[in-house]
């Protein structure tokens, strides 16, 4: 099959999965495209690559170089957020008072900024970090919010999985890159490098996953069976991408957190809250022994990957031997910037760009501060986690999920840092939502309406029976 042909068949595979996936009786609103937009740009390549217009404008030392195209792109796509949190300030401002963890961990961020080595790179950054944030708000504050997680996760996997998938198999050009360290060939789809590719198809493997699993146990559902195989077929396909492009860090977290799904779908275990506390924490313990306690390397060596993790322990190594600020750090998002990035790659590899541990990678840019900012948003977030799960299991169901793949991928990839698929998926999860908020508009009118018929039933009730008293 050529280009051409395969390309046609791919456009009409994609509208065949939306097709598939449709849900005609429910509307979101027009301001969720905002945030799968960001999400779809932010999970595969900059718009000016994508153009094949690189940077253009340097802002000096290496690592600082920007597109105008890039900045207007997102610049139109922060005000169109702004605009549409700004039609529901009632909804956002009970959000921002139910979530002062990550509140202060963006403040401090900011605060950073004052001692970083270059400030406005840095201020750039933290407003992209803030709209990540941004967007999670908008998607959770839709009137029909199920239904707007669905279509978020949905719309993102259905466009860019098999678009990967065609680049890989038909445009070489555009699907495979080249390893910076051994300049091997490696295949990365819609993204710019194979980790990248496994992040993306990680976090939408998981909500293909989670409704996979939600239309399995409805069936009272439209369309029911069309809706799983549009989902499996997703699943199916992230599984044969993290295996092609070797990506073995988001494959494995997709067992581990897809086995969270999977397990709290079953009635027996769904209500067991001990069961499921031990069941996400076990996972995170494993990783943790697989990676530092395990001194022969099996069960990382069963992975593919030899006891430095591929050369990582190399890079804390070297990044930890620079005895940068202990306690603020360098700055929010500024470790990785000029004659620093330039040393790292004198002592390890060129290119490199991150720590390859997402805890390292807060503590080099904020310091201890910025740490135990972190862990009070982790511990904040699982109670977070959990209180969604209570009031609604389905809800809660794919927050337990992305937050076990957030804990355990950040340990050897940097998955804490702004604009990255796995970081939006961890703020999703972690995200205070207010009792009511995850139900559908619909539901809370009847509630509301039931509250005001009820009282007044009474008081209907009381005026009958009051003549039947008095009278002799």
């Amino acid at each position: 099959m050529n280009q051409r042909l395969a390309t046609i068949v791919y456009v009409a595979f994609i509208a065949g999965l939306f097709y598939m996936d449709r849900d005609t009786k429910v509307r979101t609103s027009k301001a969720l495209w905002i945030s799968v937009l960001w999400l779809m740009i932010v999970g595969s390549r900059p718009i000016s690559t994508w153009f094949d217009m690189g940077p253009t404008i340097s802002q000096g030392p290496v690592g600082t170089e920007g597109s105008p195209l890039d900045a207007a792109i997102f610049a139109i796509l922060i005000v169109a957020a702004l605009v549409a949190i700004g039609m529901r300030w009632e909804k956002v401002v009970s959000f921002v008072r139910g979530n002062i963890p990550i509140v202060l961990y963006f403040i401090y961020a900011g605060l950073s900024i004052a001692w970083c080595d270059y400030p406005v790179v840095a201020a750039k950054r933290w407003v992209k970090a803030v709209a990540d944030f941004i967007m999670i708000v908008i998607v959770l504050t839709d009137p029909e919010p199920i239904i707007a997680i669905k279509r978020y996760l949905a719309r993102v996997g259905y466009i860019l999985l098999p678009v990967s998938v065609l680049f890989i198999k038909y445009y070489p050009d555009l699907g495979r890159a080249y390893n910076p360290w051994t300049w091997e060939p490696t295949y990365c789809g819609v993204t710019t490098f194979k980790n990248e590719l496994g992040m993306i198809c990680l976090v939408c493997a998981l909500g293909a996953l989670w409704l996979f699993m939600r239309a399995l146990g409805d069936r009272k559902m439209d369309h029911r069976m069309l809706h799983m195989i549009a989902t499996g077929t997703i699943v199916c396909m992230s599984v044969w991408l993290f295996i092609t492009a070797d990506s073995m860090t988001s494959f494995t977290c997709f067992l581990m957190a897809g086995t969270v799904i999977v397990i709290t779908s079953r009635k027996a275990v769904a209500s067991n809250y001990k069961i499921i506390h031990l069941l996400v924490w076990s996972f995170v313990a494993l990783s943790l022994f697989a990676l530092f306690g395990d001194s022969g390397g099996g069960m990382v060596h069963s992975l593919g990957r030899n006891p430095t993790l591929t050369g990582r322990t190399a890079i804390w190594q070297a990044v930890l031997s620079l005895h940068t600020n202990p306690i603020i750090g360098t700055g929010f998002e500024n470790f990785w910037l000029g004659s620093r990035m330039e040393r790292i790659w004198d002592i390890t590899a060129q290119h490199i760009q991150e720590a390859h541990d997402g805890y390292l990678e807060v503590y080099l840019n904020l310091g201890f501060v910025g740490i135990a900012l972190l862990a009070s948003m982790i511990v904040s977030g699982y109670r977070n986690v959990f209180s969604v799960y209570r009031r609604n299991a389905d809800a809660g169901r794919i927050r337990l999920a992305l937050f076990t793949a957030g804990i355990i991928y950040s340990v050897t990839e940097a998955g804490f840092r702004m604009m990255s698929p796995i970081w939006i998926g961890f703020l999703f999860a972690i995200t205070y939502v207010p009792p009511g908020f995850e139900q559908p508009k619909k539901n809370r009118s009847r509630k509301k309406l039931d509250r005001r018929v009820t009282p007044l039933s009474k008081n209907i009730k009381s005026e009958r029976l009051i003549p039947e008293l008095v009278e002799p």
